[in-house]
């Protein structure tokens, strides 16, 4: 591992939520790794990162979502820092829901390896790390070790969490079949939103029905999202709870956050695009 070297004494990190699309588990390993097929987006909102290189590592957290969030090296921020041979103090605006299936922790710690240059995939971090310090719109695979990235249009959805709080293990514990078929082949480069709509549905989540059984609010979140106007398509992201709604326009995107933050005031339910 290469020890980072970078000029500026102080950086500012954006760390976007992640969206699995679709989230195919297609096997397990001996030693008890998943193999997964997925693809991933992410959105224009997330948390905020400021590291100021210095003699000794801390970290604060702060932001509507920084309760329970560790502040010492059980935090995936902290450990990516470590990771990259970097030192100083991280401040973490925490502005995703945690233990949601839409990056949190994993995509603090990408962007946090892809600010400091290092050359570590952070793979020993998570799962979900490499894609995530990857930023961009990818099929992830193997245990999450193979990342390509994907040309994929931007899409208009809503995020929706009810609060609940769903552990990975647990949710992969329930699941009843390890060797599900993979993703069918992506569109070809260029295809037009109908026949990436068409794609998508085609495709799903595994972990979908594990975390519902685990969690019975998500079913209710996505028939939820799935009766709002426009809707094109509800889905879970990850292992959960976070759903999302696909919609053909921003505009129809913002018109059923608003209907769904008014019909239901203690879910996090939040408009964006994805990249």
């Amino acid at each position: 591992m290469r020890k980072t070297e970078v000029a500026d004494t102080r950086l500012r990190v954006f760390a976007p939520a992640k969206v699995n699309l679709t989230l195919h588990v297609t096997g397990q390993r001996p030693d008890g790794y998943h193999l997964l097929d997925s693809l991933v987006m992410f959105a224009d909102l997330g948390d905020v990162l400021e590291l100021t290189a210095g003699p000794e590592m801390m970290l604060d957290v702060t932001g509507p979502f920084a309760a329970d969030v560790p502040d010492d090296t059980r935090n995936l921020a902290w450990r990516a820092a470590a990771l990259a041979g970097w030192s100083g103090h991280i401040t973490v605006q925490k502005n995703l829901p945690h233990g949601a299936g839409i990056g949190g922790g994993s995509s603090d710690a990408g962007a946090v390896l892809r600010a400091l240059q290092c050359d570590e995939s952070g793979l020993s971090l998570g799962a979900d790390v490499p894609v995530c310090r990857f930023g961009r719109a990818a099929q992830i695979s193997g245990i999450g070790d193979r990342v390509d990235g994907v040309d994929v249009m931007p899409l208009f959805v809503v995020l929706v969490n009810p609060g609940a709080h769903c552990a990975t293990p647990a949710v992969f514990s329930l699941l009843a079949r390890k060797s599900n078929p993979p993703m069918d082949n992506l569109p070809p480069k260029g295809a037009g939103g109908a026949y990436w709509l068409s794609w998508l549905r085609a495709q799903r989540n595994d972990l979908e029905e594990p975390a519902c059984a685990l969690s019975p609010v998500i079913a209710d979140v996505l028939e939820t999202l799935g009766g709002t106007k426009d809707v094109l398509l509800a889905r879970m992201s990850g292992s959960g709870s976070t759903c999302f709604g696909l919609y053909p326009t921003l505009a129809a995107a913002r018109s059923a956050a608003h209907a769904l933050s008014a019909s239901h005031p203690a879910w996090w339910v939040v408009p964006t695009t994805l990249s």
